[in-house]
C-alpha cells in the first residue's frame, strides 16, 4: 500500500518471499518499453545462475554505471513478458521525492545468491 501500512502477515508469509543478493553483469537501454527502463543480466551465485530483469532505473542510473552492481531482487515471483523480454525476477529500490527509483544494496560486498531474513 502507498503512503500507509498494509495488512500484517505473519513470520510465514514473510519467508516465503525469497529476496536474493545477486550482482549485475549485463545491462543496457530496454530499446522499445512504454516506460524507460534498463535491462539487466544478474549472477545470482552457483544455485541459481543467472537471471534477467527489466526494471525502471533510467533516473538515477545508466547501464554502464550498473554493472558490477550489486543489487536485492525478488526471485521467486513467476517470469512476466514485458514486450519482447522476459523478466525472471524484481529487482528492488525504493521511489525517491520524484518516483525515480532508488535500488536497495547491501551496504559491504556479500556473497552472491545470499537470502534475506
Amino acid at each position: 500500500m502507498v503512503g500507509g501500512m498494509s495488512e500484517t502477515i505473519t513470520f510465514p508469509d514473510f519467508e516465503r518471499v525469497d529476496i536474493r543478493v545477486g550482482t549485475i553483469v549485463e545491462a543496457r537501454p530496454f530499446e522499445g518499453a512504454r516506460k524507460p527502463a534498463i535491462q539487466l543480466v544478474i549472477d545470482f551465485g552457483t544455485e541459481l545462475g543467472t537471471r534477467k530483469s527489466s526494471a525502471q532505473l533510467t533516473t538515477h542510473y545508466t547501464p554502464e554505471a550498473l554493472v558490477g552492481r550489486q543489487v536485492a531482487a525478488v526471485v521467486n515471483f513467476p517470469p512476466r513478458q514485458i514486450g519482447k523480454f522476459m523478466s525472471q525476477v524484481l529487482t528492488l529500490g525504493f521511489p525517491d521525492e520524484t518516483g525515480g527509483v532508488v535500488l536497495i544494496v547491501p551496504d559491504k560486498a556479500v556473497p552472491n545468491g545470499g537470502k534475506l531474513f
